[in-house]
């Protein structure tokens, strides 16, 4: 006994024993009509990928004519309550909000504290022979208090318990409180509060529709890479964070991808899979149906499912098995990725490794894909799963392409160096270039160096015939055998 004593007065900060008996926190005065309102029937949930959700909550409300107040419980504590919208199913026109509060001042040990200030309080003490102090006095301080910031908004601080009993003042006194009643205005839930007129008493199916922050979905996709990089199993993820305060229980489920404007207030599952040479069976068909909605995408989930507050689940969206993919070796001169010195003229660079492919029908994908992660795995010569890079991409149609980054090139390595700079005259520039590819594979590779050029510029002279891409850009693709080496000259004018 005086062990678990010890252990209480150790681990206990303040807990709290109220003795008064608590009024419900909806009461109403004896002249008001109280209307009643059902638990939710169902829940539509509408998930941006830029942290916040739609809700659409349907009930069943018992009303009187004229004027009604009905608390409606369980909304999500991070609700926009300017967002909020009350709509009567059974008769729209016939049921007016006159007021709305929103009561989220919820009941727990420090609110309990700070809405205490000036009220008696005990606190009992446990010693380690069994025995119990009682201090006796006025709370003059709680455990926290809101200041002002020099930008106008307000924040949190913590502070220490102050009592005052008849022999002084007491800091920071520690035990178990007592206190005579609970301050008026606290609620167990997060609540909205409506003063509703209607000419249309009876039973009325009604619709809250509402904003909450801080819930949230993202995509990941795992991709899987057959023996030689030309086709891979792709599966994504769809992965759900609620921490909105609001449990959504058997909700019809909706994503919505794309930027969405909204005004700002200034103040991985594990995957297994063969990889078979042989055409694939076909996937079975998502979970997930995809549409066009308002100029972004929009994600249905078929059947319904729990959205519990805290919690993060992850839902299969697509599976795509043997999508056709290229595999790209790329050096380009404005990537700024110097490694390591090439001697007194030249720069080493490391040559970027890429997987290209095209998101359409034909390739066994088509559906616009969000934007996420994409992590890509290969199989070893012994059969295991190995990670071999990753890349975030962006929203991405139908029907366009998708490179996908995976590092950089070991056994291939490109050195560039400029080897002539002349000025025939004050607006004429006149460089040459030599580009080395050296390939230590066994096997032959394919680059893209990528060369960048400003002004006004035209190429003089060209070892291997080079692709324009924009009026910045040009392209050299280049074949380099295996154990062998290529070198790309050029030379370049540019007027200015």
């Amino acid at each position: 006994m005086v062990a678990a004593n010890q252990n209480r007065k150790r681990c206990l900060g303040v807990l709290l024993a109220i003795t008064a008996t608590v009024a419900a926190p909806n009461t109403l005065t004896a002249s008001a009509q109280e209307g009643k309102i059902s638990d939710s029937k169902g829940i539509s949930l509408t998930i941006y990928n830029q942290n916040f959700g739609l809700v659409r909550d349907s009930r069943q409300m018992e009303l009187k004519n004229g004027i009604n107040y009905v608390s409606c419980q369980d909304v999500a504590a991070k609700i926009d309550p300017t967002s909020v919208s009350f709509t009567s199913l059974t008769a729209p026109n016939q049921v007016v909000v006159r007021e709305q509060n929103y009561k989220y001042d919820l009941i727990d040990p420090n609110t309990i504290l700070n809405k205490s200030i000036g009220k008696p309080a005990k606190f009992k003490q446990f010693t380690g022979n069994g025995s119990i102090v009682e201090l006796n006095g006025t709370l003059l301080n709680g455990p926290s208090a809101t200041i002002g910031s020099p930008d106008g908004g307000t924040s949190e601080v913590s502070q220490g318990l102050v009592l005052k009993t008849g022999n002084g003042i007491i800091l920071n006194p520690q035990g178990q409180v007592e206190l005579a009643e609970l301050p008026a205005g606290l609620v167990s839930t997060p609540s909205l509060d409506w003063k509703l007129e209607t000419d249309k008493g009876g039973s009325h199916n009604i619709e809250i529709a509402y904003q909450t922050a801080d819930i949230n979905w993202k995509c990941d996709y795992v991709a899987v890479a057959n023996s030689d990089d030309t086709k891979c199993d792709i599966t994504s993820w769809v992965t759900l964070d609620n921490k909105s305060g609001g449990t959504y229980k058997n909700s019809a489920l909706k994503l919505i991808a794309g930027d969405v404007h909204k005004v700002t207030n200034e103040a991985q599952p594990q995957m297994e899979m063969a990889m078979d040479a042989a055409a694939p069976a076909a996937p079975p068909p998502p979970q997930f149906s995809e549409q066009s909605f308002a100029e972004y995408h929009l994600y249905t989930l078929a059947g319904k499912t729990d959205v519990n507050n805290n919690e993060t689940k992850q839902l299969s969206l697509f599976n795509a098995a043997a999508v056709p993919v290229k595999k790209l070796f790329v050096l380009e001169s404005g990537d700024n990725r110097v490694y390591y010195g090439g001697g007194e003229n030249g720069d080493k660079r490391k040559i970027q490794i890429k997987l290209e492919m095209q998101n359409s029908a034909d390739n066994n994908l088509g559906m616009p894909m969000p934007k996420g992660k994409v992590r890509v795995y290969k199989k070893d010569s012994d059969g295991a799963l190995q990670f071999v890079g990753e890349d975030q991409i962006d929203h991405t149609p139908r029907d366009e392409k998708i490179r996908i980054y995976l590092g950089d090139a070991f056994d291939v390595v490109g050195e560039r160096r400029q080897t002539n700079q002349e000025q025939p005259n004050e607006h004429l520039q006149r460089m040459s270039y030599e580009i080395s590819l050296r390939n230590h594979k066994k096997e032959a590779v394919h680059v893209q160096v990528i060369e960048h050029a400003y002004g006004t510029w035209k190429l003089v002279a060209q070892s291997h015939p080079s692709v324009k891409k924009d009026s910045h850009t040009f392209e050299f693709p280049v074949d380099v055998p295996a154990n062998g080496e290529v070198k790309v000259t050029y030379t370049i004018e540019v007027r200015y």
